[in-house]
């Protein structure tokens, strides 16, 4: 069904909350500033909303997509486009990038997040051991359930960095924590250099890691990316570079 123009105005008012407006309705209703006025009100709103979100989410400086070199890692662009759709977030799938150091993990994840916030989205974006000694760190259960609350919120949540160095028993638990919590509700993207048949190498000896893996995998969408770091890449271009230019001239 179609609203009428004054209905459609005063449901508009009404979500904005204006109830001072929305009261006194039949005194401004054809008043001309009205649709003016609420035109405002929603864009510095959803502006604000924006800022927010964007601070919330924590995303370091940061290369765009539009940067990012499709010709030199091998993966899945299909996927990857589809992704950047978002229904994995609608559908509370998790998202791995697993590949070697260097090869634009961080930077898809990074965008991955960015877009979600550009879409209405919250988000938070952390390395793995940022978040684990963040709640490592809590003095006592009421305030580790207070710190959770930080990395469970979010629509999505970007875990980056997590294999490059091993964690307790303690640091497991903490991750399985917020999986769990999360399970089945927001997803998770990491970003990670080993593959899930090497956690237990990362978590050594934490029982929590077989259950860890199969509440991530149980709806997951796994990017793996091969190729050389662009960072060693750009290194040896550099020096190529370098190397192939004539001597400067005595003197």
């Amino acid at each position: 069904m179609t609203l009428a123009p004054d209905d459609a105005l005063r449901r508009r008012a009404l979500g904005l909350g204006l109830h001072g407006l929305y009261a006194r309705w039949d005194e401004v209703a054809r008043e001309p500033w009205l649709r003016t006025v609420l035109d405002i009100e929603e864009h510095e709103r959803k502006r604000r909303s924006l800022e927010r979100r964007m601070l919330a989410a924590k995303l370091t400086a940061m290369k765009p997509i539009a940067d990012y070199d499709w010709k030199h890692p091998k993966l899945d662009r299909a996927l990857v486009d589809e992704l950047f759709e978002l229904g994995f977030i609608r559908e509370a799938v998790n998202v791995v990038f697993l590949g070697p150091n260097g090869v634009g993990k961080t930077m898809l994840a990074q965008n991955l997040a960015h877009h979600a916030v550009l879409q209405g989205y919250t988000a938070r974006f952390t390395t793995a051991s940022a978040m684990l000694g963040d709640l490592a760190a809590q003095d006592g259960a009421a305030a580790l359930r207070r710190r959770l609350h930080r990395y469970v919120k979010p629509a999505l949540l970007v875990v980056d960095e997590l294999g490059y160095l091993p964690y307790s028993n303690r640091y497991a638990d903490l991750l399985f924590e917020v999986v769990s919590q999360r399970y089945t509700k927001a997803p998770v993207v990491i970003t990670t250099n080993r593959p899930f048949s090497e956690w237990a190498a990362v978590f050594h000896s934490a029982s929590c890691v077989g259950t860890l893996l199969d509440r991530l995998c149980h709806k997951v969408e796994i990017v793996e990316i091969a190729g050389e770091s662009w960072r060693l890449k750009e290194a040896n271009e550099r020096t190529s570079r370098r190397r192939s230019r004539p001597p400067k001239p005595p003197g």
